[in-house]
C-alpha cells in the first residue's frame, strides 16, 4: 500500500509499471490527512471524484488525488498580487 501522494507524483515513463493508479476511500483518506468519514462526504458531494465498482466499491484514481493537491496549492485569485 502506497498512501504517499504529492502533488509532483504525475504519472511519467520513469514509473514503475506496478504503481497504482487507483485508492480505496480509506488509503486516500489516509494520504490526504482526513478522516475515513470526511473522504466518504467528500466523495458524496463531488469534492473528491471516485468511481464505483459494481454496487458497493469505490476507489479514487490517482490522478483525481493529484489534481486535487495541484488546486489547494494554486494561489486563489485575491491571493495573487495585483501587479
Amino acid at each position: 500500500m502506497n498512501a504517499n501522494l504529492s502533488s509532483t507524483s504525475r504519472l511519467s515513463a520513469d514509473a514503475p509499471a506496478t504503481a497504482r493508479l487507483t485508492y480505496t476511500v480509506e488509503e486516500a483518506a489516509k494520504a490526504l490527512g482526513i478522516s475515513r468519514g470526511l473522504a466518504y462526504q467528500m466523495v458524496r458531494e463531488g469534492r473528491l471524484p471516485a468511481l464505483r465498482l459494481g454496487q458497493r466499491r469505490l476507489i479514487i484514481p490517482r490522478a483525481a488525488l493529484e489534481d486535487l493537491l495541484d488546486v489547494a496549492a494554486r494561489p486563489a485569485a485575491s491571493e495573487a498580487p495585483g501587479w
